[in-house]
């Protein structure tokens, strides 16, 4: 199974990497690439992720990397990024809930 990233998702992971690397580029390479390995995991087995329980839906769900929470969708043909979030931000009180946009 593929995996693929929404526009919202990669430009969530742009502006970590940012962050991080204002104080240590390294680290902020490091960051991305331990992302992209995590996701990459997705191809053998897109449902190990836990369901998000703000969605209350099956086919979307979470892994958790570090402080944050990588949101994705799970359609036939492949897997779907739809957002990285720190994990303190409050899906509940979002407008626009990143599964909502897909």
């Amino acid at each position: 199974m593929e995996i693929e990233w929404s526009e919202p998702a990669e430009s969530d992971l742009g502006d970590i990497y940012e962050y991080i690397a204002r104080d240590v580029p390294l680290y902020a390479e490091q960051f991305v690439d331990q992302v992209l390995a995590t996701t990459n995991l997705l191809t053998d087995q897109p449902l190990m992720g836990r369901c998000v329980p703000e969605a209350h839906r099956e086919d979307i769900r979470e892994l958790l990397f570090q402080s944050y929470r990588i949101i994705y969708q799970v359609k036939p043909e492949f897997v779907y990024i739809v957002a990285v979030i720190h994990g303190s931000r409050d899906l509940s009180k979002m407008d626009n809930k990143p599964w909502e946009v897909v």
